[in-house]
C-alpha cells in the first residue's frame, strides 16, 4: 500500500520529466564485447553523492559473475564498446568500469562504491533480474535498484524500498561482507567532454587507465 502511495505521488513528477530510454543492442555486439572478469563474483552498489549538501543523486550497480555488466537505470554514461540493453550495459572490463566512475566523480560529485561478495548462482539471479528489468524511467534509478534487490531471496528483508539513493547506500553498507570507497575527482561540473574523451579508440581489454 505504501509503495503504491509513494507512485503514485511520484507520477506527476514522472510525466514532466523524460520517459524512459528504449536502446536495445543487437546480439552480435553483445556477444562481441562481453568481458568475464578473473576476480570472484559480487555486486557493487554506486551512489552518486553531491560534495555540497551530501544528497544522493544516482544509484546503480556493477554485477560480477559469468561476466560483467552495469545496470544503470536511466544514466547518461555511455560508450561504444560498453554495449547496452534497456539500462544494462555490457563489456564492462577494468577501463570500462573506470570510465564509468570518471563520468560521474567530477567537482560537485563523488562516487562511493560498495562491495558485497556473492556465490556464482547468486550473480547469475541478479543478473537475470536486471537484464528483464527492461528501461527505467528518470528519476527512477533507487527504486530500480532497491527493487532488483529486494527481488533476491537473500536480500529482501535487509533492503527497503526506496526512491533515496542515500537510504539504499546506508542499507546496502550495513550487509555482511561489504566493503566501500569513495572516488572523488577535480573535473569541472560540466563534463559534457568526458564521454568524448573515453571514447578515442584504443585495445578492447586494455586494463591501463588512472582512476
Amino acid at each position: 500500500m505504501m509503495r503504491l502511495l509513494l507512485v503514485c505521488l511520484m507520477l506527476p513528477l514522472l510525466l514532466a520529466g523524460c520517459g524512459a530510454d528504449h536502446i536495445y543492442a543487437s546480439d552480435a555486439e553483445v556477444a562481441k564485447y562481453r568481458y568475464v572478469s578473473d576476480e570472484p563474483p559480487s555486486v557493487t552498489l554506486y551512489t552518486v553523492i553531491s560534495t555540497n549538501t551530501g544528497s544522493g543523486g544516482h544509484s546503480a550497480l556493477l554485477i560480477n559473475g559469468r561476466e560483467r555488466i552495469i545496470f544503470d537505470p536511466a544514466g547518461t554514461w555511455n560508450h561504444p564498446w560498453a554495449p547496452e540493453r534497456n539500462d544494462v550495459h555490457f563489456g564492462i572490463t577494468e577501463k570500462m568500469r573506470k570510465f564509468y566512475i570518471d563520468y560521474h566523480a567530477r567537482k560537485s560529485w563523488y562516487v562511493r562504491a560498495q562491495k558485497m561478495p556473492l556465490t556464482m548462482a547468486q550473480a547469475d539471479q541478479l543478473m537475470a533480474r536486471v537484464e528483464r528489468n527492461g528501461s527505467v524511467n528518470k528519476m527512477m534509478c533507487a527504486d530500480s535498484v532497491s527493487s532488483a534487490l529486494r527481488d533476491m531471496p537473500w536480500l529482501h528483508d535487509q533492503i527497503p524500498f526506496t526512491f533515496s539513493p542515500l537510504k539504499l547506500s546506508r542499507a546496502f553498507g550495513e550487509l555482511p561482507g561489504v566493503t566501500e570507497k569513495d572516488h572523488y575527482d577535480d573535473d569541472p561540473d560540466d563534463n559534457s567532454g568526458v564521454l568524448m574523451i573515453q571514447q578515442q579508440p584504443y585495445n578492447h581489454g586494455d586494463t591501463q587507465f588512472n582512476e
